[in-house]
């Protein structure tokens, strides 16, 4: 068994992989072409072609506290019928993005990652008799990622099987044999993810079997400080009408404003809600004025950002 200090550890490596961040992004959205996973969204990233974004997204909505649940609830059925139209449904995007500032859509992804993927790879490295931390996240990674069994099937046909091997050979047999699939891959964003092989490969070659903190990956730390931080992206505040909004230095950034621009988007404005009142925000504010016969400043006072809200 690994120690809740191991686990965040491969989780974080998998977050880092998948959305460039120790804790996860649990706002991103994501369509990379070609991917035959399509709409993607998360932590740790989940499809609408693998069906889990439904899984995910069902059980967000049955929570009594799930803020976006009205919102949210609408969209199920087309995800459960991997509707991928759903993929340019922008306004869909933003109340994804909106809804990581609900504490209850944050659990969820928790809880939903752990048993979907977490728990799944516990029992794959069991079964395989992989018991060193950096062998199970090397696991986790591929649950996440797929195609773990065939990589497992061509490691013990090329180089040998878990047991004649020992596990760390094996396990540096099973990066590299990965490393060399997703390399030649015939589909470019998968080659485009042999990184993730790499960055395994070099803490094989630091020795750092037992995932000792702190490491660095992908240039991103992980420490008991960066594990134990507020997730990046996250508002909370300020309320929305407490502050004017308007384009300035420093950007203005916070829930009020992701409320703002999901207001926006909800109307046809094309804008992200990111929650950062940047340039677009600002063509966005000056489209709604204009179709709303408002005088166009680009800046919202309390009345303007309370309609917009709702």
């Amino acid at each position: 068994m690994l120690t809740a200090i191991q686990k965040k550890t491969a989780e974080a490596i998998v977050n880092i992989f998948e959305t460039g961040s120790v804790l996860g992004d649990y706002g991103n959205v994501t369509l990379i072409k070609g991917d035959t996973g399509h709409l993607t969204f998360g932590r740790s990233q989940t499809t609408l072609g693998s069906g889990n974004l439904y899984k995910l997204l069902r059980s967000y909505c049955a929570l009594p506290a799930a803020r976006f649940g009205a919102e949210l609830t609408p969209f199920l059925k087309r995800f459960e019928d991997i509707d991928l139209s759903l993929d340019h449904e922008k306004h869909l995007h933003n109340i994804l993005r909106a809804s990581v500032d609900d504490a209850a859509m944050r659990d969820a992804q928790d809880v939903f990652f752990d048993q979907t993927y977490w728990k799944v790879a516990e029992r794959v490295a069991e079964h395989l008799g992989i018991t060193i931390p950096l062998g199970v996240a090397v696991i986790y990674d591929s649950t996440v990622h797929g195609s773990a069994q065939p990589i497992r099937d061509k490691t013990n046909q090329k180089a040998g099987t878990l047991e004649s091997l020992g596990e760390r050979k094996w396990i540096a047999a099973y990066v590299q044999t990965r490393h060399d699939w997703l390399i030649n891959h015939t589909r470019r964003d998968l080659r485009a993810t042999v990184y993730r092989m790499e960055a395994f490969k070099r803490l094989i070659d630091l020795d750092l079997w037992a995932l000792e903190l702190p490491l660095l990956v992908r240039e991103q730390e992980i420490s008991t400080v960066t594990l134990s931080a507020a997730p990046a992206g996250c508002y909370d505040g300020p309320k929305p009408g407490s502050r004017p909004l308007a384009l300035q230095t420093p950007l203005l950034r916070g829930l009020d404003v992701r409320l703002v621009q999901l207001g926006l988007s909800k109307l046809g404005g094309d804008v992200k809600a990111d929650g950062v009142f940047g340039q677009g925000s600002l063509a966005a504010v000056k489209a709604y004025q204009t179709t709303h016969n408002l005088r166009v400043t680009g800046a919202l006072d309390k009345a303007q950002i309370i309609q917009l809200v709702g």
